[in-house]
């Protein structure tokens, strides 16, 4: 039996840029270790994978080429884009998905897709030697939440030329390491930046990680004091996104474009 799956590069309106997911559409229940070969064998940062319900809403699930996870922003704004590309959804319908991190949601706005996450905020700890050894540097802030670390660094210019140590940061007992900094401050800069690194997930350096911004925006805005940001994940194919934050979620405004179509045999 076939079963469709596409390609498609989220947080970027231009293909091959911003942070290819896979997305999968279930006609029937698939178990884990099926959908793990699968993600393995398509070897992206997510391959998603999408359960219709009787309700119009859809189950949802991602995995890395090595484990499932608990949250992913890229993924999600990808299998919205998909069921509306399609036409599994009507133009204009909220997409709503059941997930491991509970109801997540997705609206097309102008601007692109806007999705409603949870906020993730980090708090303060000791960074663990791992850490600082991977990253080689001291840095100016070390959080963590459920998920991740958070670190921020003094410039624009350190997080851009970060070259970790990977197998030491796989060390590191956490899903993966954001790193941040505020920008520039000139006109047209970003409010902030950031690199995201999850060795130990199965992928070095994430292009663009939704995810990582439900603790960066609640991070920074305690630190900029202000609740709507233009941010920049700085990795070699670059990604934008718009985020507000409103109380305990985080709303992420994004573009898609699907690359590759195609069938899955097996």
């Amino acid at each position: 039996m076939s079963i469709s799956i596409a390609i498609i590069d989220a947080f970027t309106s231009i293909p091959f840029r911003g942070n290819p997911a896979a997305v999968c559409l279930l006609e029937e229940p698939r178990n884990e270790q099926w959908m793990q070969d699968v993600a393995a064998e398509m070897n992206l940062s997510e391959t998603a994978f999408l359960e219709p319900r009787e309700d119009g809403s859809y189950g949802l699930r991602w995995f890395t080429p090595t484990v499932e996870m608990e949250l992913c922003g890229h993924a999600t704004l990808a299998s919205a884009h998909y069921l509306w590309e399609n036409s599994h959804l009507p133009q204009g319908r909220i997409a709503a998905f059941h997930t491991r991190s509970g109801l997540l949601t997705a609206e097309q706005t102008e601007n692109g897709i806007r999705l409603n996450f949870p906020a993730e905020p980090a708090a303060p700890v000791k960074a663990p030697e791992e850490l600082i050894q991977g990253l080689g540097l001291i840095p100016r802030y070390v959080g963590l939440n459920r998920m991740d670390y958070l670190v921020e660094v003094d410039s624009v210019q350190t997080v851009q030329s970060l070259k970790p140590d990977f197998a030491m940061l796989a060390r590191v007992d956490a899903r993966g390491i954001i790193v941040t900094s505020k920008g520039t401050g000139k006109p047209g800069d970003y409010d902030f930046i950031s690199r995201c690194f999850y060795p130990a997930s199965g992928c070095k350096e994430d292009p663009v990680t939704g995810s990582a911004h439900c603790a960066l925006a609640p991070y920074w805005q305690r630190r900029l004091r202000q609740n709507a940001f233009t941010a920049y994940q700085a990795s070699a194919r670059g990604g934008e996104l718009y985020i507000e934050l409103a109380n305990d979620r985080v709303l992420m405004t994004g573009q898609a474009v699907t690359v590759l179509n195609g069938q899955l045999n097996g």
